[in-house]
């Protein structure tokens, strides 16, 4: 089975050979708009990364929060005991950094793009965090559908 980052990382770097050179395009207009659009992407996939993260930590701590809470109500706690959550809020705390990873690398690759005047458009990233996401949302389903 082939690891999801070595092929993000070669389709990356092969679209990075793709381009013609590396000097810049003297008959290209370099608009600021462009540098702060990619920017606000950034920020976007940042804020995406750290709203999987919390939900990770979230799926972690729910048991936990459920026994306290029973305890606190007088009543015994009727918490599965398959284990299976910290693993998923785990995973999801990981897919959120690796998703802080990503983001990042393709922030820089934009900026190297467009300083030179050539930009390729990629969806690999948009691609991985989707199958990713519906990954841990199937392995979410399953867990739910066990503890009832």
């Amino acid at each position: 089975m082939v690891c999801p980052l070595y092929v993000w990382l070669q389709i990356s770097l092969s679209e990075s050979l793709m381009m013609k050179s590396n000097k810049p395009n003297p008959d290209l207009k370099q608009s600021p708009g462009d540098h702060l659009a990619n920017e606000r992407t950034f920020l976007a996939w940042v804020r995406t990364s750290i709203g999987i993260m919390g939900f990770g930590f979230v799926v972690v701590k729910f048991s936990l929060f459920v026994r306290q809470i029973t305890a606190v109500l007088g009543h015994k706690a009727e918490t599965p005991s398959t284990g299976y959550s910290p693993v998923i809020g785990i995973l999801l705390v990981g897919l959120g950094a690796v998703t802080i990873l990503f983001s990042y690398i393709r922030y820089i690759n934009t900026k190297k793009q467009l300083e030179i005047g050539q930009y390729y458009h990629s969806t690999v990233l948009i691609k991985v965090m989707t199958a990713a996401i519906f990954l841990v949302s199937l392995l979410l389903i399953l867990y739910l559908v066990k503890s009832i």
